[in-house]
């Protein structure tokens, strides 16, 4: 009897083990690591030479990412925010071309191409080719793949943002969700302003968007200006819930996130059966929620500081700017979690 339990035992254990699995292959020439939950028939496939962006997460075959069509090699060849991009070393505007941090002002090269335009936006690490995976498993609780960018090693990175420190990211598969946990390595002598984001692209399928609802669990509306920059002004969100999206779209910057016990906090957007859940560790203080006109997808993005935050924090109107100690890390998550695909 102990000998069948034991075989039983061992036998169960085997096939949890299997139903997760991360594979490092190349689609349409470019290098892809695909994380699998059997179980769930859930997929994950990232693009590490593309900025180490979310490229597909598939459930009973429906991807809730959005991207463009055409496969990756025309992706690669053309990259545009889609699937969830990493923007860093700031996420959204800047109202200059440069930023305080420490109280000093820092001006970009913008004769070295990699940043750009009168209002610089969202970086320019989205597209990096400068990821590299460190590890890609699994076992019988999750699937998994971590990969790191070393900043300081790259002149033109430092010389725009001269703050060295290495980036690592862990995208986790486990039980139905996607964990995508960043981390940001101090070696520089100064604090290092933390500004970063995510700009994922969700989307449902069985109903075309404007009979989707959303649940939104902010307090606090940044008022903008026209060119999309916080004034200082701060109202309360006054919003519905949920809100639906019949005939409304969205540009907005929210703070004040209304949290669990576990201080996290969770936005929702749903159909009829599908819904898709965007979950916010305590150190994303901010969504900036991106719901465009004639568009079949909308952005539930986590940020850890308002738009321009780094400058704003100088004048002294944002106080919530987090950094980092020399020496020292921060570390944060957020979670997708699909259900009713």
């Amino acid at each position: 009897m102990l000998k069948s339990a034991l075989i039983a035992f061992v036998a169960a254990a085997a096939v949890q083990a299997a139903n997760y699995s991360a594979r490092q292959t190349v689609i349409d020439t470019v290098e892809a690591v695909i994380l699998t939950d059997a179980a769930r028939k859930t997929e994950v496939t990232i693009v590490p030479s593309i900025g180490n962006m979310g490229y597909e997460m598939k459930v009973n075959g429906k991807n809730v990412l959005w991207v463009p069509e055409g496969g990756l090699a025309k992706f690669k060849a053309r990259p545009t925010l889609s699937g969830i991009p990493f923007l860093a070393p700031w996420a959204n505007r800047l109202e200059r071309q440069g930023f305080f941090a420490n109280g000093k002002n820092y001006l970009f090269n913008m004769g070295l191409g990699n940043v750009r335009g009168n209002i610089p936006i969202h970086g320019f690490l989205s597209a990096s080719a400068a990821w590299r995976v460190v590890e890609a498993k699994a076992d019988g609780k999750s699937a998994w793949v971590k990969s790191r960018l070393e900043f300081w090693k790259y002149p033109d990175m430092m010389a725009q943002f001269p703050f060295a420190h290495t980036i690592e990211m862990t995208y986790r598969l486990q039980e139905g969700a996607l964990q995508v946990e960043t981390v940001l390595l101090n070696h520089a002598t100064e604090p290092m302003p933390v500004s970063v984001g995510y700009h994922p692209y969700f989307r449902l399928h069985e109903s075309p968007r404007d009979k989707w609802k959303i649940h939104v669990p902010v307090r606090d509306h940044w008022v903008l200006n026209q060119s999309n920059l916080p004034t200082g002004e701060v109202k309360p969100a006054d919003l519905t819930d949920p809100i639906p999206l019949e005939g409304r779209t969205f540009d907005d910057v929210f703070s004040g996130l209304i949290r669990g016990q576990d201080g996290r906090a969770e936005f929702w957007m749903q159909a009829e059966k599908e819904k898709l859940s965007v979950t916010y560790g305590p150190k994303y203080t901010v969504c900036v929620l991106w719901v465009p006109k004639g568009r079949d997808f909308l952005c539930f993005e986590p940020m850890a500081a308002i738009t321009n935050a780094m400058n704003l924090a100088h004048t002294g109107v944002y106080k919530e700017l987090q950094s980092v100690p020399p020496g020292g890390e921060w570390r944060e998550s957020f979670w997708i979690r699909p259900s009713g695909f």
